[in-house]
Order: C-alpha cells, then structure tokens, then sequence
C-alpha cells in the first residue's frame, strides 16, 4: 500500500475530457446500508482470511532503488511533508529524521521477528498472509550468475513458518522496489525502461519459481502498476522521482504489461510441467471517483474519465491484449498479454471527490475528503471512508471481466491502540463484500487486510499506521494486538458479520 497519487489526475484530462462517451459518474450519499434488516450470509467455509505486508515495508532494508531514496532523503535533509495530510513533497519522506538509524535500518524487525508475526496471525484466525520477495534481496548486485544463498533461505524459512502456521502464501513478485543496479543507465535508458530489463525481470522469476514453485499457488505478478507509474513518473515521490506527462509515461506503462505477461506464461509453464494448479494476476488501486457536485456536468465527466484512466485502463489491456491510455491516441497490441489474468486482485481505500474547473478543464481539484462536510469519516490521511464505493468497484469488476476476485489490500491510516475506525472500517466493508457476493453472485475468494502490522509507508515514511498490530519502534519493535485484531478474529470465526457486530460497529438507524 502507498500515498495515492493525486497530481496524475490533471495530467489525464486533456482536451479529450469533453468527448467523453457517457454522462459520467454520480456521486452517491449512500456511504453503508443503514438498514439492519439487510441480512448477510455466511462466508465459505474455504474463503481465505489474512492480511498483507510488503518487502520494503518490513524487511532489514536491502540494496534495493528505495533503500538508496530512504538513504538519500537523510543525507539530504528531505523529510518535509505538504501541510495537508495525505499528501507528500516530491523527494522527501515524512519525518524519516525522527526515527534512529536502527530502526529506519531494520524497519518493522520483520527479518527477526516474522516467527513471531505469523504465530499471532494464526492465534487471530488468519489462513493466508500476503507478502512480496525482494529481487534486491536476491540479486543484490549486477552481473550475478545465481541468487545469493541466504536470500533463497531467508524465503524458504518464511515459506517454512507459513506452513507451520497452517497459514498459505499469497506471494507478490514486484511490489514498487527494485535492485538499484536495476537503475544504472545502459544504453541511455535507466530501469523498466533499459533494453535489458525484462531478460533481468525474467530471470528473477524464474529464480523464485525454481526455488518456491513446488510451495506457492498463488501469485500477484505487480502491485498496483498505476500508482507505481503515477507516483514515480509523473508526480514524482517514489523512484525514479521523475515528471513526465501522460505520453511519456506510456513506455513504461507498456513494459509493466509485457513484465506482467512473462511472468504469467513462465508460472504456469512450471505449473503445467508439474500438473499443479495455479492462479496468477495483479493487485489493482482502486477508488470511488465521485464528482463533489452532482448538478455539475464537467465534474461527473471528470469523475468518469480519471475512473477509466486509473483503474480501468491497465486491466482493459490486460483482458484485450491492448494497451489504449485514456484521452490518448496510443492503441498498442502487447504480444502475448491478452487474457493473462486468472483473477482480479483489489486494493480498496476509499473516496475522492472531482471538482471541475470551467476555465481550466485539464485541471480538475481532487479532494481526499468532502470540504464541506466536517462530519464524513476519514483516515489518518484524510482519506475519506466510503464502504459503499467498495461495493460499487467489486460489482463493477465482476460484470467487466467475470473472473474471481480477491482483495489484496483493505484498510485505515488510524494510529490509536484502541482503534475504533478501523474497527468500524473493516465491519462496514467486509458486510459491503458479503452484499456484493450476495446480490449481484459475485466470485470473492479472499480478503486480505492491510496491514498486518504497522510498517513503513513509502512517503509517509513511519508516520502512517496501518497495523492490526501495533509496533513501537523504540521499545524493542515491541508488538500490540490493537482492538481490530481481536475484532477480525471473531469475523474470521464466525464466517462474516453478525447482527451483534452490525447493531455495534455499523451506522445508526436514523433517530437512533
């Protein structure tokens, strides 16, 4: 999970915005079904719980382009943050001066303490647990023949303690981080962009499906590929810290897809020698993009189009075998992508509001949060809490590609022990996931929680806490169960969202 772009959006509305082939979006005041009487049903019994974590958000930290960024930024001096929470300076990461060198070092201790992680995931109930292999852990320097032996062990111990735990991997090969080799220029190209990088992609795949093929059945090949382009190439806060516009990020956009089709074909190449099943597909961002004002045109227009370009496009490419950029004139087949998805993965973290300009049409606002409306549930980010737009974007992706979806990432910014909006959060979108398999027969296998624990979170450095499980970093990397730990326990135990749990966590009736 990261600090969503927003800066891409205006970059996305092009003269196009006019042209666009619907009336738009709606925005709805609908946040959650008040209504109690909207009974659920029981989850299946082989429905997969857990939650997720990510390479560089908890491991020692490896020779990777973002340990050289964390690195850079305390050298430099560029741990400022935009006033507005949510939002972050270009080449900065918030407040990493104020944690000790050991800990922005070490991050969550995870390479210690996972034992110890996975121990109490499986005493709250959980039976998957997500996570990503560093190809910096593996090939920690360039020209290497064969992956460093240490790094293949330190996975396989995981893979080890997983098992022991009766806990299945759901295991993510690129999550945003890569070897900083991967970064020296080469032919004047640098990154995703070198002649050489999907032989080296290539090669890291099959490193890990030789070494834990035979133990992993299911695969996300890239984590949200959009925020990933729009963060580091177009706003500049991740690496490579560029700013592009939308023509030029089209390359990249264009070798994330062949990354993922290789890597597709090469799993199930090796599932298909062995005879074992698999399921491979990507974790996509998603958001409820809504116009601030209904009786607005240009927003509900706007609304529509940074919907199509951010979620729709990468997935629409994936599904036809090509790629088309919203307000573009690109149209490129991609050999060998077309229907390389075998799922639909979701990351869901709530709403933003489009605002229109009239004399600025390429230029829309984009609001975390309804300004007007002091009383709407945010994060710690100001993000705004929309349970209802998780529905609408499960639904949406149901009827678009009719493929199993699982959630990959789901969750709240919220910092206190006792954490009584993420409480609320995960009760309100877990019943949201239920209706949606409910009412509209939609093929939801898993739900995965971000995060399990607290973690670094890209821009916002530590500051963000997404944990189930609190960690103070100071005390030792000491762990807490927060109240949402528990909470997801007995969720987990009995199958989904009792009436007991709604009466408490969900919305008053009205007069209540």
């Amino acid at each position: 999970m990261s600090k969503k772009s927003v800066a891409f959006f205006t970059l996305l509305l092009s003269a196009g915005i006019l042209f666009t082939p619907t009336f738009g979006k709606t925005r709805s005041s609908l946040t959650t079904p008040v209504n109690s009487a909207i009974n659920t049903v029981p989850f299946p019994e082989n429905f997969l719980w857990g939650a997720a974590s990510a390479a560089q958000h908890v491991e020692h930290q490896q020779p990777s382009d973002w340990t050289a960024f964390e690195k850079q930024v305390i050298q430099q001096g560029l741990t400022a943050t935009d006033p507005r929470p949510g939002y972050a300076l270009p080449g900065h990461i918030n407040s990493h001066d104020r944690y000790s060198a050991l800990v922005r070092q070490k991050k969550t201790d995870y390479d210690a303490r996972y034992p110890e992680d996975f121990a109490l995931a499986n005493q709250l109930g959980h039976n998957t647990h997500r996570f990503s292999i560093s190809w910096a852990r593996l090939f920690p320097r360039a020209g290497m023949a064969h992956p460093d032996p240490e790094a293949i062990n330190f996975y396989d111990n995981i893979l080890d303690n997983l098992e022991k735990h009766q806990i299945i991997p759901f295991v993510t090969l690129f999550h945003f981080s890569t070897p900083a080799w991967f970064w020296e220029e080469k032919n004047g190209a640098r990154g995703w962009e070198r002649e050489d990088a999907l032989d080296h992609f290539a090669r890291f795949v099959e490193v890990v499906i030789a070494a834990y093929g035979d133990r992993i059945t299911l695969w996300t090949t890239l984590n949200e590929p959009m925020t990933y382009i729009f963060n580091g190439y177009m706003e500049g806060i991740f690496p490579p810290l560029e700013t592009r516009d939308v023509q030029g990020v089209a390359p990249v956009v264009e070798k994330l897809l062949q990354a993922h089709a290789l890597a597709y074909r090469l799993i199930h190449a090796d599932a298909q020698r062995k005879k074992r099943s698999v399921l491979v597909g990507i974790a996509k961002h998603t958001r409820a993009f809504e116009p601030l004002r209904n009786w607005a045109p240009l927003d509900r227009l706007s609304a529509a189009t940074i919907e199509q370009a951010f979620i729709w496009d990468f997935l629409d490419a994936i599904n036809s075998g090509t790629l088309k950029l919203t307000n573009t004139a690109i149209n490129q087949p991609i050999h060998g992508l077309a229907g390389t998805q075998d799922y639909v993965g979701v990351n869901y973290y709530g709403r933003y509001y489009v605002e229109s300009n009239i004399l600025d049409l390429s230029n829309p606002t984009i609001h975390f949060y309804d300004p007007k409306n002091n009383e709407e549930v945010r994060s710690d980010l100001d993000w705004a809490v929309h349970p209802r737009g998780f529905y609408n974007i499960l639904t949406a992706t149901h009827h678009r590609y009719k493929k199993p979806i699982y959630v990959l990432e789901n969750g709240l910014a919220d910092s206190d022990l006792n954490d009584v909006r993420r409480q609320k959060f995960m009760v309100s979108h877990i019943r949201e996931m239920s209706l949606a398999m409910q009412t509209h027969e939609v093929d939801i296998r898993g739900y995965i929680h971000w995060a399990l624990t607290d973690n670094f979170e890209w821009a916002e450095g530590f500051t963000a806490r997404f944990g189930m499980i609190h960690i103070n970093y100071e005390n030792d990397f000491h762990r807490q169960p927060r109240p949402s730990a528990y909470l997801y326990k007995q969720i987990i135990q009995e199958r989904g969202i009792s009436a007991a749990m709604w009466r408490q966590y969900g919305p008053r009736e009205p007069g209540g």
